[in-house]
C-alpha cells in the first residue's frame, strides 16, 4: 500500500541541526541555572563592624575614608589646607594621627 518515501537530504540535515540546537539550548539553560544556584549558595562576605561614632577634631573635614580589618582611617583637611590622617580603632578610639607633608 503505502511505501515509505525517503526524506530529501536537505530535510535530514535541517532535522539534525534543529535537534543539535535543542540539545545545546537545554545544556546552556542547565548551565545557567547551576551557576546561579552556586553563586547564591556561596557564603556572603563578612559584614564590617563600624564604630557607632567617630568625632574628628574641630576644624577638620573628611576627604576620604578607608576601612581596614581592625581600623578606620580618615584623611582630613584643615581649614588652612594641611592634610592629616586619623586612624581609629573599631571601637572609635584614636589609634594614630599622621601629618601629610607635600614633597617638593
Amino acid at each position: 500500500m503505502d511505501t515509505p518515501v525517503e526524506e530529501p537530504r536537505h530535510l535530514r540535515t535541517l532535522r539534525r541541526l534543529v535537534n543539535t540546537l535543542t540539545v545545546v539550548l537545554i545544556l546552556g539553560f542547565i548551565t545557567v541555572v547551576v551557576v546561579i544556584v552556586i553563586r547564591f549558595a556561596a557564603p556572603a562576605a563578612p559584614v564590617l563592624q563600624l564604630p557607632d561614632n567617630i568625632e574628628l577634631p574641630a576644624g577638620r573635614t573628611a576627604q576620604a575614608v578607608t576601612l581596614g580589618t581592625d581600623f578606620v582611617a580618615i584623611v582630613t583637611m584643615q581649614s588652612d589646607g594641611r592634610e592629616e590622617i586619623y586612624i581609629y580603632n573599631l571601637d572609635g578610639t584614636l589609634r594614630q594621627n599622621v601629618s601629610i607633608k607635600v614633597a617638593q
